[in-house]
């Protein structure tokens, strides 16, 4: 019995009777699990031999009647979902950045029984504890992955225990790259990663930043805010 067979069966369990009723005439389940498994197939990345990195948030669109029905079982059904295509990516030998996340949204052009997914990548992301001195006297900061980070004199940036602001992307080193908040500028620097850095697209060692720009590690994009001029709480 393939995957997709096993989750239809535990779904018919699970909703008894009411599945089928609902479900009769209208986007069927199974073939959102089945469409997860070709968003992560088409958008895998590969890492090394054995490891692809694969989208871990995806963005289900549905008409009105079809999101109805598919709300009348509540989180219960996207957890289903998340566990199949959890289970279907540990076959595969896929790796997730990030937490695995399933949303439904209605798209008005979209007629009862039709539905697309959109997916990305993002990975977690988490900085050490700043005092609201230091976040006050931040005049810079990065915008990863919806998350806000203060630039305050040197942050290094990777995927180790002992880096400044940590991302769990397998294309980011452990420590990967430093940004330096000067008196009168600000700068990246490539810390000897195994993938380099892409600096609004350019792939260099170093550079000046300003407001704005983009600079792309692994899987991830950093964008760089600048507020205000620099400050006496930037280093010399």
């Amino acid at each position: 019995m393939s995957g997709l067979q096993r989750f239809e069966r535990k779904l018919e369990t699970m909703i008894s009777g009411g599945f089928a009723r609902v479900f009769r005439s209208a986007v069927q389940p199974v073939e959102i699990a089945a469409a997860l498994q070709r968003e992560v197939d088409n958008n895998a990345q590969i890492l090394s031999r054995e490891r692809r990195i694969v989208p871990n948030e995806f963005h289900v669109e549905l008409s009105s009647a079809d999101l109805q029905r598919f709300g009348q079982f509540g989180p219960a059904l996207t957890q289903e979902l998340s566990d199949q295509i959890t289970e279907y990516a540990r076959t595969q030998g896929y790796v997730f950045p990030g937490v695995v996340s399933i949303r439904f949204a209605e798209a008005a052009d979209l007629t009862v029984g039709r539905f697309r997914v959109r997916s990305s990548a993002k990975a977690k992301v988490e900085s050490d504890a700043m005092t609201n001195t230091q976040i006050g006297r931040a005049y810079a900061w990065l915008e990863v992955n919806n998350g806000r980070h203060p630039l305050t004199g040197n942050v290094v940036v990777g995927r180790g225990a002992d880096a400044d602001l940590r991302i769990n992307d397998p294309g980011i080193s452990r420590r990967h790259i430093e940004f330096v908040a000067r008196t009168d500028h600000i700068e990246v620097r490539d810390l000897g990663s195994t993938n380099g850095m892409l600096v609004n697209g350019a792939k260099i060692p170093a550079a000046t930043v300003v407001d704005g720009t983009h600079v792309r590690i692994g899987n991830t994009t950093l964008i760089v805010r600048v507020s205000q001029e620099p400050s006496e709480g930037a280093s010399a």
